[in-house]
């Protein structure tokens, strides 16, 4: 056997995490860290090298409204499951009070309504989305900081053993589960040390400059705040159990612009598989992009004020030109701006166009079209093909 010096790369990806992180950057923007560790968490599961009776992975994302925490997570379970409605979503909200855990783990027996409250966390709510090739469960408890104590210490339990005891003293194993936990707390302080730096509000020369330093000196103080501010909330106990915690920094104005795109393709695709009529095509010129770029910045509440603009200044009319029969299936409609109101406009630029021409015509690379129009246009594309042999 021969003597090897060769040296090896722990850096390397292997496919399959490299697909989902390919599948994650295209769908949430700015937010590179958080893709990072759930990469490394995901590789380490799919070596073998998760620690044994624990849950895969534990996280805490911590970030202001609106920088894609929960989307994040949706966004992993769409990738690896194939439906973001894989995750099991805990609203921590409903439990601010220490009797609202038997929604979650059930009433013991000989309590009244024992047979009609059915727990939240059972081992077949868990398993509900597993499938012969991927047997992993999303667990997300959203705004974790608005939980009672009985919440937080009946999570002690599932973060180091990976065992939760039901109400009827069933065991629920969360040793196939990643779990999430999303929490808002020193989104005041990250905004007040970014606000001067970030978004339309501030000027030219400020956001020039901040370019260059929020990835070193900002980003450090931002994380930082994010941190102390969980670390005076809860337990050091907790704070232990959780393996990776994730700062999400607010957005600026070149992350939100990549949004729009993200967000005008999804509009897009709702419009392809729409079951009321037959799909169009829509475009929109700079000046049209640019105004709901203004109409949806805001950095209190992130990308969530811009999808709020989106469907309030584009969605809601294009439903009405639908439902008034203005559009029709095959039609292409630029959306411009109209300066002098000002407001989106809308034209009628083709009509009767083919399946496979509109497909050319639309962004595929961050998510490509599903359903019946997909289905569509490959049906059609032969089609067109046979049509051009047969006119030779």
């Amino acid at each position: 056997m021969g003597r090897l010096n060769k040296r090896l790369d722990p850096t390397q990806t292997g496919n399959e995490a490299e697909k989902l992180e390919s599948d994650l950057r295209k769908r949430i923007v700015g937010q590179d860290e958080a893709i990072q560790q759930i990469i490394n968490i995901y590789q380490t599961h799919l070596a073998g090298m998760s620690s044994p009776g624990r849950p895969i992975g534990n996280f805490l994302f911590l970030g202001p409204t609106g920088s894609g925490k929960t989307r994040m997570v949706e966004a992993a379970a769409e990738s690896l499951v194939g439906d973001a409605r894989a995750v099991i979503k805990i609203d921590c909200a409903e439990f601010q009070h220490s009797h609202e855990i038997a929604k979650l783990i059930g009433s013991p027996p000989g309590y009244l309504g024992h047979r009609e409250t059915h727990p939240l966390l059972s081992q077949e709510v868990l398993n509900q989305y597993h499938t012969e090739k991927m047997n992993l469960s999303f667990v997300l408890f959203d705004e974790i900081e608005k939980a009672s104590d009985a919440l937080w210490n009946l999570l002690l339990g599932i973060l180091d053993k990976a065992t939760l005891t039901l109400g009827d003293n069933r065991r629920v194993d969360f040793s196939r589960a990643l779990i999430f936990m999303t929490s808002n707390l020193g989104a005041a302080e990250m905004n007040s040390i970014l606000r001067p730096n970030v978004g339309f509000a501030a000027s030219e020369t400020e956001r020039e400059s901040a370019a260059g330093v929020v990835s070193g000196e900002l980003s450090g103080k931002v994380a930082r705040a994010g941190v102390e501010a969980a670390r005076h909330k809860f337990a050091p106990e907790f704070m232990n159990r959780i393996d990776k915690t994730v700062v999400f920094r607010p957005l600026g104005e070149p992350e939100l612009r990549r949004i729009l795109s993200l967000e005008l393709n999804i509009v897009q695709q709702r419009v392809f598989n729409s079951s009321v009529g037959a799909p169009f095509v829509f475009s929109l010129t700079d000046a049209a992009k640019e105004y709901l770029l203004r109409e949806g910045t805001d950095i209190k509440y992130g990308a969530r004020h811009l999808k709020r603009a989106i469907d309030r200044n584009l969605v809601h009319p294009l439903s009405n030109l639908i439902a008034t029969g203005q559009v029709r299936g095959g039609d292409l409609v630029r959306v411009d701006l109209d300066e002098t109101a000002p407001k989106l406009i809308f034209f009628k630029e083709a009509e009767n166009m083919p399946v496979y021409a509109m497909v050319r015509m639309v962004d595929t690379s961050i998510a490509p079209p599903i359903g019946t129009f997909a289905a569509g246009a490959a049906a059609q594309r032969p089609r067109a093909a046979n049509a051009k042999s047969t006119r030779r």
